[in-house]
């Protein structure tokens, strides 16, 4: 079977041809009854030693047919859903995975009174978080979080960063030591010892080795199958990682591996702060250029705060799809940037709180967490001065600056 479509390298976008599918004939040649009736006599009639030889054969062939990779996606906002749809249509097609998805549900009832997964299984849509878009008649919706991953032995977690811990505290002791996880949520937790990223956090409790994926990837475009690229971040083992490109790779979905798990990560976690504050300068009107002077010192500030806080960060990261092109997307289309539009508009007058209740249905801001997070760390570690844009946005969203002040902070060069 031919491979998945890898990524382009060339900066110029084309159309790639999608693979011609594959057509199955199962189809009887027709033999006189007499035939079948001589096969069955003569199989009856064996003797017991040609017997056992044939059971035996059989099993041995059972035996060295590869397992089939069973996948289970936490989570089903808007991310989530889009995964897997992504997901789905690859299982179906791929021989070494298991056809059906399950995605865990947090549950929910609809205004009509339906359950929210009832409304996924029943029209194959998540009508809340997605809707006008299938996902593939193999994903399967299940509000039970354990019974969701039960069997599963390849995880993809994408649910807000606030929710993980709580969640794998739920699974701890649920899960196999073969299990393979994958984590495309964007945020790190803050704990007394220093700073948790996600993928460790999974490993640290469920006890798995757990890959990343980030990237430019606004999910609504991607729902529509329009041409969008990502990066697979991963430790020591090519292999896992090569298998999550063949399960998220599709021919508008291009995804790369890179042997940078802190570095990809902290990519997806930090641009979103830039991306808050890319919110504020829409909103006082200042204009393109001092976004994208934003968007670069936003930049600079990613790197050097990786860089410090995890050696083995490389340089050429951030220039994959997890670096600068989702810096890029986010900063012009997100909803961390949208609503950080809204909030400098309001000349911070709404909270984050009331603005996410009322345009993001039920979605969550990552930006808003996130920058207090990085503020905590740079505070405990004596950094605040090297880190003047993540400063300025923690200290506007809660109120102690106004929005004009994204502008005012000094330029210092991180050392």
């Amino acid at each position: 079977m031919a491979s998945p479509p890898r990524r382009v390298s060339s900066p110029l976008l084309y159309s790639l041809p999608s693979l011609p599918s594959l057509l199955l004939f199962h189809a009887s040649p027709i033999y006189p009854s007499s035939f079948f009736s001589r096969f069955l006599s003569s199989s009856s009639s064996m003797a017991p030693q040609e017997a056992a030889a044939a059971a035996s054969v059989t099993q041995k062939t059972d035996e060295a047919a590869p397992r089939k990779n069973r996948v289970t996606v936490v989570g089903s906002g808007n991310w989530g859903s889009v995964a897997a749809k992504l997901i789905a249509s690859n299982t179906i097609r791929l021989p070494s995975f298991h056809d059906e998805v399950r995605m865990w549900v947090f549950e929910e009832t609809l205004p009509s009174g339906e359950k929210l997964t009832d409304a996924i299984n029943t029209r194959n849509e998540n009508v809340k978080y997605l809707p006008g878009i299938k996902l593939g008649k193999n994903v399967v919706a299940d509000p039970d979080l354990v019974n969701a991953v039960t069997g599963a032995n390849m995880l993809v977690f994408v649910t807000p960063h606030q929710f993980m811990e709580g969640i794998c505290k739920r699974l701890a002791g649920k899960i196999s030591g073969d299990v393979e996880a994958i984590s495309l949520i964007k945020g790190m937790e803050v704990k007394m010892e220093g700073p948790c990223m996600i993928s460790k956090l999974i490993t640290d409790q469920l006890g798995v080795n757990s890959c990343v994926l980030m990237g430019a990837n606004i999910a609504n475009e991607i729902a529509l199958e329009k041409f969008s690229e990502a990066t697979v971040g991963y430790r020591e083992n090519k292999e896992i990682a090569e298998k999550w490109v063949q399960l998220f790779s599709t021919s508008y979905f291009i995804v790369s591996p890179v042997q940078d798990v802190e570095g990809v990560e902290l990519c997806g976690t930090l641009k979103n702060v830039v991306a808050i504050a890319a919110g504020f300068v829409d909103g006082l009107d200042m204009g393109n250029n001092t976004k994208a002077a934003i968007m670069r010192i936003g930049l600079r500030e990613m790197k050097a705060f990786s860089k410090m806080l995890f050696s083995s960060v490389k340089d050429s990261t951030f220039f994959e799809s997890c670096g600068v092109a989702d810096l890029i997307t986010t900063c012009l289309g997100g909803r961390n940037r949208k609503v950080a539009e809204a909030f400098a508009k309001s000349g911070g007058k709404r909270s984050f709180d009331e603005l996410e209740a009322e345009m993001l249905q039920g979605q969550k801001l990552q930006g808003v967490s996130t920058a207090k997070e990085v503020y905590e760390v740079l505070s405990h570690r004596g950094w605040l001065q090297f880190f003047p844009l993540f400063a300025t946005v923690h200290e506007i969203c809660i109120g102690t600056l106004p929005p004009s002040a994204i502008v005012e902070h000094s330029e210092r060069t991180p050392k």
